[in-house]
């Protein structure tokens, strides 16, 4: 499942916790897990401080994120992105 979590965010966009949690069929609280499970492997990373998402679009990191609704942030690592492009392929 964690698998799936990285491919979902590394589709791109802006991904709502709730809306992963519906696509994975999880509790947001695992998905919370989830995503800290994948930080520590190294494939995501908390962008640290709050976002403001009406902003996404003039965004450096391109929307491939996760964000809660109270704005924390967490996105793909180069690890993270390369991982993804493969499975992709494979």
């Amino acid at each position: 499942m964690l698998k799936q979590l990285l491919q979902l965010v590394a589709e791109g966009g802006v991904h709502s916790y709730a809306t992963l949690a519906r696509q994975l069929g999880v509790s947001r609280g695992l998905l919370e897990q989830m995503l800290q499970d994948l930080a520590r492997m190294g494939y995501v990373a908390p962008l640290g401080g709050a976002c403001d998402t009406s902003q996404c679009r003039h965004c450096p990191l391109g929307g491939s994120c996760a964000t809660d609704r109270r704005g924390n942030v967490w996105v793909l690592t180069a690890k993270g992105a390369q991982t993804a492009a493969r499975r992709r392929v494979a």
